[in-house]
């Protein structure tokens, strides 16, 4: 089976993964195996959708509307 190692952690990282597994009875090596394995099997998350492009268009017509009877509200 092949193996990673992986150097310069910090202490306080090899400290806290120390006491998760330790709470979790297992061995430092098992806890972060089974880290690793579940961060393997996670999809990465959805590509985030394209940019809305909004367009101002400015008319000759002055508005008859007010923005609280579009919005219902007093404005921000």
């Amino acid at each position: 089976m092949p193996a990673i190692h992986v150097r310069n952690v910090p202490e306080s990282v090899v400290t806290a993964l120390r006491e998760r597994a330790t709470r979790h009875g297992k061995s430092m090596q098992q806890e972060v195996r089974q880290i690793l394995e579940e961060a393997a099997r996670t999809p990465p998350p959805p590509k985030a959708p394209e940019p809305v492009r909004l367009i101002t268009v400015r008319t000759a017509v002055s508005s008859t509307w007010r923005r609280e009877e579009v919005y219902g509200d007093t404005g921000r």
